[in-house]
């Protein structure tokens, strides 16, 4: 950086600080404009100048790449079932021979499973810089730095014969959000297929399956809704509210269901996703309140592995999807719910259809 650039970020007329103070302030003013990637290299320059763990830049640089790299990673990487159902469905299709891409590696935990599993050679990408540097220095302290090249870039960027040796034999990734495509796998996967898979190559996971179910819960309702507060009118604040999903756990909230879990669509990620419109309808089990649908995730890994983010998989750091319906739906034992889910290649949205249904009646509530 010029020295001309190097107090640009700080007030005419202010007195000169020392190098280490000078830094701490360029990197607060960069986090200010959520410039996060450079408040990291400014606090981490800042801490080098410290020669210990100073509490000033240290804590500063934390935030900054807390900012990042979310601390969601930490519970991802200790969720052994995922953990065990992706190893042992990597080592049934990996071996000795196969080249793996590894699409969005993390931690690189993927990428050393696969090493281990008997790859010749394993490609991984990771976008973000800061986790890709991480997961370098993370497999070479594993001893498998001449096997696992981690490259800092997002799959589309790569390259037959510079980036891959050749078409990959086998494509590994989890790049799965709670209603499973909301990190972009489908176009990921397409572009995947389309150049840089060999013919004939193996997908891991294969397909998915997503799951919907209809609840009662005023609880969740209220965390995208409000009306009558302290006698106040707010629901003009309704026009904020999420059209489509938020995660959370469906057991942090009090909550009935009204529907057994219903399927909404399968995926199939060796081929071409040819619609992005399904119609559903599912029999009301129990009668009651419609404030939500519930979505979550079957990973079809390999066959005879898969693995889920259900609402009765306790200790998945997944969490589930919950869609409010815009107001309130009442319900009696034998309606039917019906709905249609769209997605954009990225998000899910379910509507409901409010007509009546078979010999009950749905009602809106208010």
């Amino acid at each position: 950086m010029s020295n001309a650039g190097r107090g640009a970020d700080r007030a005419p007329g202010t007195t000169a600080v020392d190098p280490m103070e000078d830094l701490i302030i360029r990197g607060r003013a960069a986090m200010a404009r959520r410039d996060y990637h450079q408040a990291v290299d400014l606090f981490a320059l800042a801490q080098a100048l410290s020669g210990e763990w100073n509490a000033a830049p240290s804590r500063q640089l934390n935030r900054a790449l807390r900012q990042i790299v979310p601390r969601w990673h930490f519970s991802m990487m200790n969720d052994a079932a995922r953990n065990a159902a992706y190893a042992d469905a990597i080592a049934s299709v990996v071996g000795p021979g196969k080249l793996v891409l590894d699409i969005g590696t993390g931690s690189g935990l993927l990428a050393l499973l696969s090493a281990r599993a008997g790859a010749d050679y394993v490609v991984s990408c990771e976008a973000e810089p800061v986790v890709a540097a991480v997961a370098r220095q993370i497999v070479a302290e594993n001893g498998y730095e001449e096997r696992i090249a981690v490259l800092a870039k997002p799959s589309t960027d790569l390259v037959v014969g510079t980036d891959l040796p050749a078409r990959a034999d086998v494509l590994v990734t989890e790049i799965f959000d709670c209603a499973l495509l909301g990190e972009g796998v489908l176009p990921t996967m397409e572009h995947a297929r389309r150049e840089m898979l060999a013919p004939g190559g193996t997908i891991l996971p294969y397909g998915a399956r997503l799951w919907g179910m209809l609840v009662e819960s005023r609880e969740l309702y209220g965390r995208n809704h409000v009306g009558e507060v302290c006698e106040f009118d707010l629901s003009a604040f309704e026009q904020f509210r999420s059209l489509e999903y938020f995660s959370t756990y469906l057991d942090g909230y009090r909550h009935r269901r009204l529907t057994e879990p219903f399927p909404i669509a399968d995926f199939d990620f060796g081929d071409e996703v040819v619609t992005d419109s399904y119609q559903v309808s599912a029999p009301i089990s129990r009668g009651g309140i419609g404030h939500a649908v519930i979505m979550w995730f079957e990973l079809h890994l390999c066959p005879g592995v898969s693995l889920s983010n259900g609402p009765d998989q306790p200790g998945s750091h997944w969490r589930q999807a919950v869609q409010t319906l815009p107001s309130p739906v009442e319900y009696a034992a034998g309606d039917r719910i019906d709905l249609t889910a769209t997605h954009d290649g990225e998000r899910v949205l379910v509507a409901v259809d409010r007509s009546s249904v078979g010999d009950g009646m749905c009602r809106r509530r208010a």
